[in-house]
């Protein structure tokens, strides 16, 4: 996520409200919202006042788009989905309503075109949702490919997934059928190739619709680096674009190849080998994740550290729970507090805290009602260390008067945002 220029964050007076900081604490706009949003590039951020009403503010405070929408609202090539009156339509930036709302769902604009629905059959099937249509229309709200299709996926490098008939196939912008629908599960295509399953086999087709590997595996990975995971009698081997097998199915788990590498698993331990099908780091491992800049998570009785791509420890398992490397820092997890380390295993921030939020530029860090912004070199960018402390104090102070914190564990927000960005993804 990308911060503004200003470096202006939102945050909590723990009396209901939220507002804006600066890097110094300062209020820059008072709080006065039931929610805040960070500020997107385009220096607008979603709120959401009284009554659930979401609408966007600029830098000063000052409204953009009035709240008065159910949804907080995510802008894809200039325009956001809105619901009124259990219709949806399309905004502007500006808050002017550019496609009337008409549609039973709608997604976001992709490659010009946005997915909708219109449900022309008002019984309820068993899944609980309503029996419909979808199509995709331009940013006029006309129709360029009628709704004809029971399930539907945004456009991607200029097909899209469809579903007709519980087949699944692939269209192009014009709504021309590219891959007829046939196949009983279709991927996204990675390498030129898409994964397809027919009679409960997977195999593989072109771009075309061709057949290039034919379905006779109990399950596949995409492919990645040239090679492709296949399932033989529950073991994992991998096979490169003809179909031939280049590794032999040995392996009771495994995942895609990245920068040469793959992680695999036999008799519960975890370890890597590279293409060729040779180990070049030991299965020794409870659990192991892929690696991500240069380094990979790995779990030794019940505890995370990190490898190198020798395998070598770098940062010593002694973690409860660990996130992966992002931009040089990592969030950990030791005797019940958060805190965030370097690729040395040196604590950036001590782990001392409730809930920590990488947001890529900034952390977001929590107590009982406490709550601030740290920078990538752990510098206090919101409170003071005085401030801190007298957090934590009355924080220890709260446990022990009144039992164990109610508040959610951190554990569940290790990655994932309090605050919601202004973005979507598509269908």
């Amino acid at each position: 996520m990308s911060l503004n220029a200003e470096n202006i964050y939102p945050l909590s007076n723990f009396k209901g409200r939220e507002g804006y900081v600066n890097a110094k604490g300062e209020w820059i706009i008072k709080p006065k919202f039931k929610i805040a949003c960070f500020f997107s590039n385009s220096d607008s951020a979603n709120v959401a006042v009284e009554g659930a009403k979401w609408g966007t503010i600029d830098k000063t405070g000052k409204f953009i788009i009035k709240p008065r929408f159910n949804d907080a609202l995510y802008f894809s090539e200039g325009l956001a989905e809105v619901k009124i009156n259990k219709k949806y339509g399309f905004i502007d930036k500006t808050g002017k309503i550019i496609i009337q709302p008409q549609f039973d769902e709608a997604y976001p604009f992709v490659e010009g075109l946005a997915m909708v629905k219109l449900n022309k059959i008002f019984k309820l099937i068993k899944l609980g949702s309503f029996n419909g249509k979808y199509g995709f229309i331009d940013k006029t709200g006309s129709f360029i490919i009628k709704p004809l299709f029971d399930d539907a996926y945004s456009f991607r490098k200029g097909l899209a997934k469809v579903k007709i008939n519980n087949k699944y196939g692939f269209i192009d912008k014009t709504g021309k059928f590219i891959i007829t629908p046939q196949f009983d599960n279709i991927s996204e295509f990675y390498e030129g190739l898409a994964k397809v399953k027919i009679n409960n086999k997977y195999g593989f087709i072109d771009k075309t619709g061709k057949i290039v590997i034919e379905p006779q595996f109990d399950h596949v990975f995409v492919f990645s680096e040239g090679l492709a995971a296949v399932e033989i009698n529950n073991k994992y081997g991998f096979i490169n674009k003809t179909g031939k097998l280049i590794i032999k199915p040995q392996f009771d788990y495994t995942d895609i190849f990245k920068n040469d590498l793959v992680r695999v698993k036999i008799k519960g331990k975890w370890g890597f080998i590279n293409k060729t099908g040779q180990i070049v780091i030991k299965l020794e491992f409870d659990d192991a994740y892929g690696f991500i800049e240069d380094l990979a998570k790995v779990k030794i009785n019940n505890k995370y550290g990190f490898i190198d791509k020798t395998g070598k420890i770098v940062i010593k398992p002694r973690f409860e729970k660990s996130t992966h490397f992002k931009k040089n820092s990592a969030i950990v997890k030791i005797n019940g507090k958060y805190g965030a380390i370097d690729k040395k295993g040196n604590f950036i921030i001590k782990p001392q805290f409730n809930y920590i939020i990488d947001y890529s530029d900034i952390f977001y860090v929590s107590l009982d009602n406490f709550e601030g912004y740290v920078s990538k070199d752990g510098k206090y960018l919101t409170f003071s260390e005085s401030e801190l402390a007298i957090a934590i104090k009355s924080t220890k102070t709260y446990n022990k008067n009144e039992g164990t914190n109610q508040k959610t564990e951190g554990g569940s927000h290790i990655g994932e945002f309090k605050h919601q960005d202004n973005n979507k993804n598509a269908k």
